[in-house]
C-alpha cells in the first residue's frame, strides 16, 4: 500500500565532516520515499500470534476457512515460534502460556499433527506453564466456540447490562472504548454458547488441576466469583422478552458502530467478536455488514515470505492517522520547510481525517463539539486525544498555501475538543474522560488487557506541550495538567509510559511538555528525569527497556537499544539542555546504526496496547523518531538548515539556537 517514489532532500548537502546532519538527511530522503501518494505515511503495525490464530479459528467458525489461507497463517505462525516451543507476546520476550495455547490450536486447525516436533514441544510447554487450565479468559472463549472448552467454566457476561444506565457502576460505559466494543459483542455470545465441534483434541495441553480455590467472600473477587455462579444460573433460565430485548440492542449498538471499512473501533478484538455476535444473530457472511467486516479484515491482512514460502499475517490495527503526525512533526524538525509540498500533502490528507461527528466520549461530555482525530483509516467514532494533540503540535506549524483558513479552524476545533477531554483530576486519558471506575477490573471476566482508559503520563504530557504551544500556560487546563505531571512522577525521577516502552518513552514525553509549559531545566523535577536517564543510558550510547519492565521492576529502564527509545530519551535531553556528553553518545548511536538506505534496524517492540499483555511494533518508529532527535540536534548543534531547497544557511539557526 506504500508508494515508494524517490524524491531529493530539500536543503543543503551533509557536509563530510558532519555526520549527524549526513544521517538526518539521508533519513528524511527515506521518509519522503515512505509516504504514500494521498499524502499520509503508514507503517506495518505488529503484534504477536493471537491475532493471526484467532483469525484462522474465526474463518473456520464461520465457514469460510481456506486451504491456501490455512496453509500461509500456519507458515506464519510457525516461523514466530521460540526454541522452547512457546510463542512470545512481543520479539525477545519469553513464551505466553496463552498465545502458545491458541497457536497450537490454530496450527491442529491447519492440519499439523498433534505429534510434529514443533507442537510436542509446544504442548511441554504449555503444560509446564500449567496447562489449559491457567490459560485466560478469551483463550477459553475461543476454544469453548469449538467445544474444546465448557462455556460453564467460562465467566458469563449478560447482555441485560444494555440496560444499565450510565451513572450505574458495570455499565458498558466503564469500560474504555477498546474493551466496550468487545464486552458488547461477547455478552451475545456468552448469552448463546455456540459451540461448533472440530475433530481435533487438546488433552495434550491439560495437566488436570483443578480450578483455583475461590477467593473470600469478603472480597469484591469473591463477591464477583458467587454473583457468576447466579448469572450461569440465570442464563439458562433467562427472562425470554427481557434477554431478547437486550440481544436486540446489542445488536443495533455493534450496526451502528460499524465503520466506514467494515470494522469496529478499527481494532481487531471488537471486530472478530461482533462478526461472531452478528452472525449467531442471524446475519450470514453474504449478509452487508458480514461482507464489509469481512472485507476490512482482508485489508488488515499482509503478506510476507517465510523459509517454508509465502505466508499472511494480521495487523491488530493500523496507524496512519498518528504515523502522518508524527512523520510531519520530525520533517518540521529535521528543517523541512513549511509549506513543502510534502508536507501541505499530508496535510490536507490529515484535514480530511478530522472528525466531526458524534461518539462515546460525549456520554461523559455532551456539550463538548467534535473535532478530534482517530488512530486509523476509517473510525469515525472514536477519536484520540493522543493523535489529536501530536496533530495540531505538527499542523500549527504548517504554511499552507491554498487553504490557511481551513487549517486554522480546524485546529482551532481541534484544541477546544482536547482541552474539554481533561479528566476531573487534571490529566488526559486516550479516548474518554474520566473513565476510572475500577471497579470492572475485578470481575472474572477481565483477566487480560487494560479494560478502563484512565489518564496517562505520556498522553497527558502530549496536551500540555499543545497547550504550551498554543500560547496557553497560563490557563487552568494546562496548570492542572503540569500538576498531575508533577504528581506522577516516579520517585526515581521518570515517568511510566502508558502507550510506549515504558519509562523510556513516558520521560522522553514528559520532559519537553513541562519544559514548553515553562519549568526551567534546572528546577528538580527536570534534574530527577535527566539523571534517571543518564543512569540508564547503554554502553554503546543507545537506550533500551524491554517491556517486561511492566510487570518485573527489575527490567525498568533496562533493554537492547532501539532507535526508537534513543531518541526518546534525547528528545527530553535536547529539551532539558543538559549532559551534552550523553547527547552526543546518544546520536553517535544513531548515526553508526542507521542503514545505508537512511533507515534503521529495530528488532524489539517498543509500542504498548495493555501493559503487561499486548505489546506492539510500530515499524515506522525506527525512522520517524530518529529524525525528530536528529532535527533538533542538528539545529541546536550543527547549524546551517534547510532555507526552501535552495541550498542557503539559514543564519536565524546555528550552534545553541533552540
Amino acid at each position: 500500500m506504500t508508494a515508494t517514489r524517490p524524491a531529493p532532500v530539500t536543503g543543503v548537502a551533509a557536509e563530510p565532516d558532519d555526520p549527524a546532519r549526513g544521517a538526518l538527511d539521508r533519513a528524511v530522503a527515506r521518509l519522503r520515499e515512505l509516504q504514500h501518494d494521498e499524502g499520509w505515511w503508514k507503517g506495518d503495525l505488529e503484534t504477536n500470534m493471537t491475532m493471526d490464530a484467532e483469525d484462522l479459528m474465526l474463518r473456520h467458525f464461520l465457514g469460510i476457512a481456506t486451504p491456501d489461507g490455512d496453509t500461509q497463517t500456519a507458515r506464519y505462525i510457525r516461523s514466530r515460534q521460540n526454541d522452547d516451543g512457546s510463542w512470545s507476546n512481543f520479539a525477545g520476550g519469553p513464551g505466553d502460556l496463552s498465545t502458545t495455547v491458541e497457536s497450537w490450536v490454530a496450527l491442529r486447525m491447519a492440519g499439523d499433527p498433534a505429534d510434529s516436533p514443533h507442537l510436542v514441544a509446544a504442548a511441554g510447554f504449555v503444560r509446564r506453564g500449567g496447562g489449559l487450565e491457567r490459560a485466560r479468559v478469551f483463550t477459553h472463549m475461543w476454544l469453548s466456540l469449538f467445544g474444546l472448552w465448557s462455556w460453564d467454566d467460562c465467566p458469563h457476561l449478560p447482555p441485560e447490562i444494555m440496560f444499565l444506565p450510565r451513572w450505574v457502576p458495570l455499565n458498558i460505559y466503564d469500560w474504555g472504548c477498546w474493551a466496550r466494543q468487545t464486552i458488547v459483542a461477547l455478552t451475545v455470545v456468552s448469552a448463546l454458547e455456540p459451540v461448533r465441534p472440530i475433530a481435533i483434541d487438546v488433552g495434550d495441553l491439560r495437566t488436570g488441576v483443578g480450578p483455583p480455590p475461590p477467593a473470600r467472600l469478603t472480597s469484591l473477587a469473591g463477591v464477583f466469583q458467587r454473583l457468576d455462579v447466579l448469572l450461569h444460573a440465570y442464563n439458562r433460565r433467562p427472562v425470554r422478552f427481557l434477554r431478547e430485548r437486550a440481544l436486540r440492542r446489542a445488536v443495533r449498538w455493534i450496526l451502528d458502530r460499524q465503520e466506514a471499512d467494515g470494522g469496529w473501533g478499527g481494532i481487531q478484538p471488537p471486530w472478530v467478536y461482533s462478526l461472531i455476535a452478528l452472525h449467531l444473530r442471524g446475519h450470514d457472511v453474504d449478509s452487508p455488514a458480514m461482507r464489509a467486516g469481512l472485507a476490512g479484515l482482508d485489508g488488515f491482512t499482509l503478506h510476507t515470505e517465510t523459509d517454508e514460502g509465502p505466508a499472511r499475517w494480521l495487523e491488530a490495527c493500523q496507524s496512519p492517522v498518528w504515523d502522518t503526525a508524527l512523520a510531519v512533526a520530525a520533517m518540521l524538525d529535521a528543517g523541512v520547510e513549511p509549506d513543502d509540498p510534502d508536507v501541505v500533502r499530508a496535510t490536507d490528507w490529515l484535514l480530511d481525517e478530522q472528525i466531526t461527528g458524534p461518539g462515546d466520549w460525549q456520554v461523559r461530555r455532551p456539550d463538548l463539539v467534535s473535532g478530534g482525530w482517530a488512530f486509523e483509516f476509517a473510525n469515525d467514532s472514536y477519536p484520540d486525544i493522543d493523535d489529536t494533540a501530536e496533530i495540531v503540535l505538527a499542523l500549527r506549524r504548517v504554511r499552507h498555501p491554498a487553504a490557511p483558513e481551513r487549517l486554522a479552524a480546524a485546529l482551532d476545533r481541534a484544541v477546544t475538543w482536547t482541552t474539554g477531554m481533561q479528566s476531573r483530576d487534571g490529566g488526559w486519558g486516550a479516548f474518554d474522560a474520566d473513565n476510572t471506575r475500577t471497579l470492572v477490573e475485578r470481575l472474572p471476566f477481565c483477566d487480560f488487557g487494560a479494560v478502563i482508559d484512565p489518564p496517562s503520563a505520556d498522553v497527558t504530557a502530549h496536551v500540555v506541550e499543545m497547550l504550551a504551544a498554543e500560547g496557553r500556560t497560563g490557563e487552568e487546563p494546562c496548570r492542572r495538567g503540569v500538576d498531575w505531571l508533577t504528581n506522577a512522577q516516579e520517585a526515581d525521577g521518570s515517568w511510566f509510559g502508558r502507550w510506549g516502552a515504558n519509562h523510556v518513552y513516558g520521560t522522553g514525553a514528559v520532559v519537553p511538555a513541562l519544559v514548553a509549559a515553562g519549568v526551567p531545566s534546572r528546577d528538580s523535577r527536570i534534574r530527577r528525569a535527566v539523571r534517571w536517564l543518564e543512569e540508564h543510558q547503554n554502553d554503546d550510547g543507545g537506550w533500551g527497556e524491554d517491556l517486561r519492565s511492566y510487570r518485573d521492576p527489575a527490567w525498568i529502564g533496562r533493554g537492547d537499544s532501539t532507535p526508537s527509545q534513543t531518541a526518546w530519551a534525547l528528545l527530553a535531553l535536547l529539551a532539558a539542555d543538559q549532559n551534552t556528553e550523553a547527547v552526543e553518545r546518544g546520536v553517535r548511536y544513531l548515526v553508526e546504526t542507521q542503514r545505508d538506505d537512511g533507515g534503521w534496524d529495530e528488532h524489539r517492540f517498543t509500542g504498548t496496547g495493555f501493559p503487561g499483555d499486548f505489546y506492539i511494533a510500530y515499524h515506522l518508529y525506527r525512522l520517524v523518531f530518529p529524525v525528530w532527535a536528529l532535527g533538533r540536534y542538528v539545529r541546536r548543534y550543527v547549524g546551517d538548515r534547510y532555507i526552501s531547497g535552495s541550498g542557503v544557511p539559514n543564519p536565524a539557526v546555528g550552534k545553541g539556537a533552540r
